[in-house]
């Protein structure tokens, strides 16, 4: 039974990043709404699975509208008081995340 649950915890977290993936290349053929709705599907199988996403990816969409973020086109990134700030340009909500001490 338990060996059941981790198997299907871990085929969760493969389809997280894998539906993260998706997101991303839909994003670059220009299909805005198939990409926010590969994040949403992401988030849902994470969650499912108590897994959480890796900073590489967490940064990849935004916490207020789950929309996905691209820096540049929909996105704003800047350095701000040992800060990264992204600004979603979807929503118009900004997320701070700290930057490593050197």
């Amino acid at each position: 039974m338990k060996k059941r649950k981790k198997e299907e915890k871990k085929q969760s977290k493969r389809e997280a990043i894998e539906f993260m993936n998706k997101a991303e290349e839909s994003f670059d053929r220009g299909e805005k709404e198939k990409a926010n709705y590969y994040v949403r599907k992401a988030r849902e199988r994470a969650m499912n699975s108590n897994f959480r996403f890796p900073k590489e990816i967490k940064r990849k969409f935004c916490k207020h509208c789950y929309s996905f973020l691209k820096a540049g086109v929909n996105c704003r990134v800047r350095t701000r008081e040992g800060k990264v700030v992204y600004y979603c340009m979807e929503c118009k909500k900004y997320m701070r995340f700290v930057l490593p001490k050197r």
